[in-house]
């Protein structure tokens, strides 16, 4: 009754922890609470199994537990996207072992369980292998290489699928044996459908990935007979369905596209549009000082952050440089798109990194006919997000995909080390346009330099009120 009621707990727990992530002024609380939700599951397990081999499973929680506060503290922002692609396919290992585990019980599975060893197998071993490449690719450890962009791949893939249902129609005939090519092969299509697809598009890849791992852990939730599993495995998979189908609204791309399409942003070729900074004619650079100038006038501000801020490791500075445009009355806001940065939601917790106030925080949608009354964007390492193309030219890889209007804005400032381009590979319009000016650096050194600026000429001191009548 003991463990009956700490499992019941635990999945209320859970599906509070879940609900509360959906917001990012509750995220953290919630994280607490499915971490105290596990804690509750494994004293339950405890419970249930009657404290046999509870040295083995204290073992595994300390040791699980010591390595993920060292990650937690120790892993940078920038490697943040890396990490949520290993942790689903830690999530994809342990449900693969589990159903692997289950089917060497001397007791018979029914049905039932041999399906649901079946589907934790192969799920399980895509989602692993898939986010080990998905990692790799993210650290660029593995590009795309040229002849998984030919029809061929197609064909490999399908043979290996094929396999793969083969082999578990043998597990259901009674050949046990047939469990291990099942995995070597699930192992090989999580790599088969993995490595084709482009930087541009690995937000989707996670997300879907994360997605993967929550089927995975149903499957084993069934083959355990653990209704904590099955209810989370389930609500992760749906969630992580959802937040798919968001990501691919957000780049106009369907998700057979992305799966089995081109890669895009995968290796663009010499010489491609944009791909050069030769091929820009009428860029306009100016210094950091100009930029805080310019500011120093503006009654609204609006920053949109990308990844090259989060290289950079300026959400601190930024932060900084913000509450000083407060404090002279400037209005200012952050503008977040769907897929700014390498993993959904990756700029919201870079900005929550520093303390941006939530309320700041404005989704692209809402933010967009904010624009034409902004006085000054500046666009900290994004580039693929504010590219007016996708509006304009039907050729473009990005062509359809919704972006930050900051075109629309009187002035925008782009912080960049270069003019290379984003992982679409394309040129961005937005860099040519009268009201652009390139403020070329890293982006910390350019937002310290403008808060030196800014300081020097009096911006943040003036009396309280003073800027009502801006």
């Amino acid at each position: 009754m003991g463990e009956l009621t700490l499992e019941l707990g635990a999945v209320l727990l859970l599906a509070l922890g879940l609900k509360g992530l959906a917001k990012i002024r509750t995220a953290r609380a919630a994280n607490g609470l499915a971490a105290l939700a596990l804690l509750l599951a494994v004293a339950g397990l405890l419970l249930q199994q009657g404290f046999d081999g509870w040295p083995w499973m204290l073992l595994g929680l300390g040791v699980g537990g010591g390595l993920g506060a060292l990650l937690a503290f120790k892993v940078a922002m920038t490697a943040m996207p890396e990490t949520v692609a290993l942790f689903n396919g830690c999530g994809g290992l342990s449900s693969l072992l589990v159903a692997i585990g289950a089917a060497q019980l001397p007791t018979p599975l029914d049905l039932l369980g041999q399906v649901s060893v079946l589907a934790s197998v192969l799920v399980g071993a895509i989602t692993f292998s898939g986010s080990l490449v998905a990692m790799g690719k993210l650290q660029e450890w593995l590009g795309t290489p040229g002849w998984t962009q030919k029809p061929q791949r197609h064909a490999i893939n399908i043979t290996l699928a094929v396999a793969s249902l083969v082999c578990c129609g043998l597990v259901l005939k009674g050949m046990a044996v047939a469990l291990i090519p099942l995995t070597v092969l699930s192992l090989l299509l999580g790599v088969g459908l993995t490595l084709p697809v482009g930087g541009a598009d690995m937000p989707v890849v996670i997300s879907l990935l994360n997605s993967y791992s929550g089927v995975a852990a149903a499957a084993a939730g069934f083959v355990v007979g653990s209704e904590l599993l099955i209810v989370a495995g389930a609500m992760v998979g749906a969630a992580g369905l959802i937040l798919t189908q968001v990501m691919c609204t957000a780049m106009n791309r369907s998700l057979t596209s992305v799966l089995f399409g081109g890669a895009m942003g995968a290796a663009p070729a010499a010489g491609a549009d944009g791909a050069k900074d030769e091929g820009y004619k009428n860029v306009t650079s100016c210094s950091a000082e100009e930029c805080a100038l310019t500011l120093e006038a503006a009654e609204r501000v609006v920053f949109v952050p990308g990844y090259g801020l989060a290289v950079a490791q300026a959400q601190h500075s930024l932060k900084e440089l913000a509450k000083l445009l407060e404090q002279q009355g400037i209005a200012v806001s952050y503008a977040i798109h769907p897929v700014a940065g390498r993993m959904p939601g990756h700029m919201n917790v870079l900005l929550a990194e520093a303390d941006v106030p939530y309320d700041q925080l404005i989704e692209m949608d809402a933010i967009n006919p904010e624009f034409p009354r902004t006085d000054v964007v500046i666009v900290l390492g994004a580039n693929d997000v504010v590219n007016p193309r996708a509006k304009s030219d039907p050729g473009s890889p990005l062509y359809g995909m919704p972006v930050l209007e900051v075109d629309q804005a009187r002035s925008v400032f782009v912080v960049k080390r270069s003019l290379g381009s984003g992982y679409a590979g394309i040129r961005n319009d937005l860099f040519e346009l009268p009201q652009t000016s390139m403020v070329f650096g890293d982006a910390k050194q350019v937002l310290q330099t403008l808060l030196q600026e800014l300081r020097a000429l009096g911006v943040g001191k003036v009396p309280a009120g003073a800027g009502a009548g801006r």
